[in-house]
């Protein structure tokens, strides 16, 4: 029994840290966001933003799984490290922004700048706890972020 929690402490670990790009020294989750755009970009392109919806799904079902696992095993509430909550966040601000290079410049820093300051209610969404917590203010980042990028769009503005 003890080994089928290890394996699944594992997959957990590599899943909340995305396969350890959580651990670099400085700005994990900067980092963490600015990898994200490339698969956001790759999946929206070539198989479209219906497909990258479902891919923000999938990567919210299984982050908050493995996020909830990560936090309990390491007796943090919002581990630093735990970065796959930046992966959706980031995904769900380019899903609605345009496919182009300024759109996702715009998604990712509008991003970081919510996900950093963290206004009423993405602070708020961090008190649910657990991987819920851990996912979804930056689901609530990534989605003002991606509402701004879009009406900026549609005013010509970017």
């Amino acid at each position: 029994m003890s080994m089928l929690i290890s394996a699944r402490g594992s997959l957990a670990t590599w899943i909340a840290t995305l396969g350890g790009v959580g651990r670099v020294g400085r700005a994990p989750g900067t980092v963490a966001s600015a990898l994200s755009i490339v698969p956001a970009y790759l999946i929206a392109r070539y198989l479209g933003g219906s497909v990258l919806f479902l891919a923000i799904f999938a990567a919210v079902a299984i982050g908050t799984w493995a996020s909830d696992v990560y936090a309990r095993e390491i007796g943090s509430d919002d581990p630093s490290e735990c970065v796959v909550d930046e992966l959706a966040g980031q995904w769900l601000a380019c899903a609605l922004a345009p496919l182009s290079l300024s759109g996702y410049l715009f998604a990712f820093l509008a991003f970081r700048l919510f996900d950093i300051v963290k206004p009423w209610p993405v602070s708020a969404a961090e008190r649910l706890g657990g991987g819920a917590g851990i996912m979804c203010d930056d689901l609530l980042a990534g989605l003002f972020a991606g509402l701004i990028v879009a009406v900026a769009a549609a005013v010509g503005l970017g």
